[in-house]
């Protein structure tokens, strides 16, 4: 299989799920696309070097979260501090509207901590498989989901019934697997 014939079986396996977690990432459709199109650009030239990689999947996941990271850390954070947070709506148990304030509250997270919740919540990874995509410490994974954690549920506490229990044995590794 030739250079270009193998690289875009591998788009067309991945795209969609590579796609997903750009979103989750970014929150936004448009830079979403551009996120994964940027991966997948890099990866390409990279292509004939890539084939000692074990799993590529994975090698896109790594590559996207650094992307994004790097990304947020150029463009700055779009929030704007006030010395009140904004006055809180009632929210019913309508799906879309908690779906709506979960990206919200996702979206005021650091670029890291959104990362570990989609990868270990979303993704269902364990701390370990996190930690690799990640290049850091499982230890470090588990402090970034808690401190995420605690600081959902303070920007949206309708949703704290909904996460994991900050100490939850259910989802440390010893659990899982």
């Amino acid at each position: 299989m030739d250079r270009d014939t193998a690289f875009r079986a591998f788009v067309e396996a991945h795209q969609r799920a590579l796609t997903r977690l750009a979103y989750l990432l970014t929150g936004e459709e448009h830079l979403a696309e551009d996120l994964v199109q940027s991966v997948l650009v890099r990866m390409f030239g990279r292509w004939p070097r890539l084939s000692h990689v074990g799993n590529l999947d994975a090698y896109a996941r790594k590559v996207m979260v650094n992307q994004y990271i790097s990304w947020r850390r150029r463009r700055g954070s779009d929030e704007v501090p006030t010395a009140e947070p904004p006055d809180r709506a009632y929210v019913s148990e309508d799906s879309a509207v908690l779906r709506i304030v979960l990206r919200q509250a996702l979206m005021r997270l650091t670029p890291k901590q959104r990362a570990v919740l989609v990868l270990r919540f979303y993704e269902d990874r364990t701390e370990r498989e996190v930690a690799d995509l990640l290049g850091c410490s499982v230890g470090t994974v588990k402090s970034q989901a808690h401190h995420a954690l605690a600081r959902l549920r303070t920007l949206a506490p309708e949703l704290a019934p909904r996460l994991p229990a900050l100490d939850d044995p259910a989802h440390s590794e010893g659990a899982r697997r």
